[in-house]
């Protein structure tokens, strides 16, 4: 991906109005020569013979020799247009110069720090790296094999949580690759984004990994989003926010397009990762603790650990965008917000009810419905808005504690989920 340019969010109607400034063009130094070799005096030499260091300093900009060429643009590099392009000048990046969105300071310049959580985020998302292929899959191949191993709903959960996430995951992938994070202009928080995008791999990655270890139709699971309504629709919602941000010809900086870019991460960030993912999760982690596709839970623990710190990132984000530009979160744009966040938290009651149809590992619809609820209403007092279930309890407690990242195992038994790497081992 090119670098962005800052001239992407200028008024066209103000360049027009006032003639741009036009840096000094810097001259670059040429080289002291020892040799001056013409390309008519080179000698005929086998390609692959080594070549003498040598500037081609009169040689033709036509020239057949590609050398001659190669030194004859370099001759005529004017460095100004690319400094231009870069928005580099004489004064370095201040803190106060980096803004969430709409900043014109040079995205290359990490450094001063303005966001200081942004760049802890990234660190403790490196310091809890982990691959797929570390988690033993034997018991659940044996489980999933056995014919009286899982009953029927059962295997319905395993099936439609590894079909809807290895669809969902890819999906977030696309959209911080693509519309998110051409236009968020802070250098920290696009590290954590570019940490983010590739923890969204290894959740792809993952989810392939149980597919093949178990043996499963791909083609089924990997299409269920076009083929299972309750999964189509999820995935239908999600695509609908990020459909105008990947147009290359979209620009933040007017109120219109950048409440644009709210409602996007919003979607992604509060609905996509953070109601729609909570289904599948508690359905599988509460197989996990009944001793049943133990590989697979591990799995999903490691999953929703990641994935519950991009949503702790997002939401940290959208705040400060709602701060440096408090115009945009207007009543009419709240209530909008509201809305999303009931079709988020209605369409997944409505999966549960379909990968529920009765009781089983504990749960059922109904109490899926509530803690949904729950979870609903976090998202909104996240956001500085109004609950909108009143009376609602978290009936799956169990659950905040396979999120604490602090909690133990039998090191013996399994792996450890708070696993750090080397480099960031407390002792």
């Amino acid at each position: 991906m090119s670098i962005l340019s800052w001239d992407d969010f200028e008024d066209d109607s103000q360049k027009s109005a006032a003639p741009e400034q036009q840096p000094t063009p810097v001259q670059p130094q040429k080289a002291v020569d020892s040799q001056v070799v013409s390309h008519t005096e080179q000698p005929q030499k086998n390609v692959a013979a080594p070549q003498p260091a040598t500037t081609y300093r009169g040689a033709a900009a036509d020239s057949t020799d590609p050398l001659a060429r190669a030194s004859h643009a370099l001759n005529n590099l004017d460095v100004a247009p690319g400094l231009e392009e870069l928005e580099m000048g004489a004064q370095r990046v201040q803190v106060d110069d980096k803004a969430m969105i709409n900043c014109r300071a040079d995205l290359n310049q990490l450094v001063p720090f303005k966001y200081e959580w942004a760049w802890q985020k990234y660190l403790d998302g490196c310091a809890n790296h982990w691959m797929p292929q570390e988690v033993n899959m034997n018991h659940d191949i044996a489980l999933w094999k056995s014919e009286d191993g899982l009953t029927e709903d059962e295997r319905t959960i395993v099936m439609r949580s590894l079909g809807f996430f290895s669809t969902a995951d890819s999906l977030v992938a696309n959209n911080l690759v693509l519309a998110i994070y051409r236009h968020i202009t802070n250098p920290e928080c696009r590290q954590y984004l570019l940490r983010q995008a590739f923890e969204e791999a290894i959740h792809t990655h993952a989810y392939q990994y149980c597919i093949e270890s178990l043996g499963m139709d791909e083609g089924e699971v990997f299409n269920m989003y076009r083929e299972v309504p309750s999964v189509a629709r999820k995935a239908a919602w999600g695509l609908k926010y990020t459909q105008s941000l990947t147009d290359p010809t979209f620009k933040t900086g007017t109120p219109e397009n950048d409440q644009i870019l709210l409602r996007n991460l919003i979607a992604f960030y509060c609905v996509l990762e953070g109601i729609f993912f909570y289904c599948g999760f508690s359905q599988i982690l509460s197989m996990g603790r009944r001793n049943k596709m133990n590989g697979v839970a591990e799995q999903f623990q490691y999953i929703l650990r990641d994935e519950s710190m991009h949503l702790n990132f997002g939401i940290d984000m959208i705040n400060q965008i709602k701060n440096e530009n408090p115009q945009l979160w207007t009543a009419e744009f709240q209530q909008e917000i509201i809305q999303m966040i009931l079709e988020g938290t209605m369409l997944e009651i409505e999966y549960a009810k379909d990968t529920m149809p009765r009781g089983v590992l504990g749960m059922n619809a109904a109490m899926m419905e509530e803690y949904l609820k729950f979870i609903a209403n976090r998202r909104l007092a996240q956001l500085g808005l109004p609950e909108q279930f009143a009376g609602v309890t978290n009936p799956f407690q169990w659950m905040s504690e396979m999120m604490d990242l602090r909690k133990e195992k039998n090191f013996f038994e399994t792996r450890v989920t708070d696993y750090q790497t080397g480099g960031a081992l407390s002792w």
